[in-house]
């Protein structure tokens, strides 16, 4: 669990913001490389397992997956999430970026740094920790990896932290603030994203 003084926590906060908005600044003064139809359907396959993940959910298109311009000096590879603008970053490199929406914390959760992905696991298991089951008793205190687990299809491990990008069985919350800490994806996305990330990826989160 992360451990601030509140004056380390107001500088954090402070620097944060200033890179998220400097960094927003860099993205928003290019258009869109690739844009799609207006109510594109999100879901049209099924998964390698068989199981139908988020059949013809629509959301809002700016937050389905696509090709924009970015200036950044990350290395292709490099993951970038801003979580002001709901948007996650996956850096190609020549000025390039694959850019999915998310979902990111409620209010008193949110975090930012710079980790390395530790872990990757298809169809992750989920144990609540101590405090969400403090929040939340009504919890289940396990649940094994598969379409209902909150987890979703993919999970991307940040660090040392209890903090996860992972998939999610709530796509409608995409866009928003909802969750403890972690990083939403829909179930396709996470997976597109997995199969591009290396143990070792470098995660920068503002």
């Amino acid at each position: 669990m992360l451990r601030f003084t509140r004056a380390a926590v107001c500088a954090l906060a402070v620097t944060a913001a200033l890179t998220a908005d400097a960094f927003a600044g860099q993205i928003q003064q290019y258009p869109w490389v690739y844009a799609p139809p207006p109510g594109i359907t999100l879901v049209n396959g099924r998964p390698s397992n068989a199981l139908q993940l988020q059949s013809r959910y629509r959301m809002n298109p700016v937050f389905l997956r696509q090709v924009v311009r970015i200036s950044s000096n990350e290395h292709a590879g490099t993951i970038i999430v801003d979580t002001n603008q709901h948007f996650l970053y996956f850096v190609l490199g020549a000025g390039k970026a694959l850019r999915y929406g998310i979902g990111t914390a409620k209010t008193g959760f949110e975090w930012s740094g710079t980790h390395r992905i530790t872990n990757k696991r298809e169809w992750p298991d989920w144990t609540p920790p101590a405090e969400m089951l403090k929040r939340r008793p009504d919890l289940p205190r396990h649940m094994a990896g598969g379409v209902k687990n909150p987890l979703g299809a993919r999970a991307l491990y940040i660090g040392s932290t209890l903090y996860r990008i992972h998939g999610t069985n709530e796509p409608w919350t995409i866009g928003g603030d909802v969750s403890s800490g972690c990083i939403r994806m829909t179930n396709d996305d996470v997976m597109d994203l997995f199969s591009r990330v290396q143990i070792g990826t470098k995660v920068i989160v503002l």
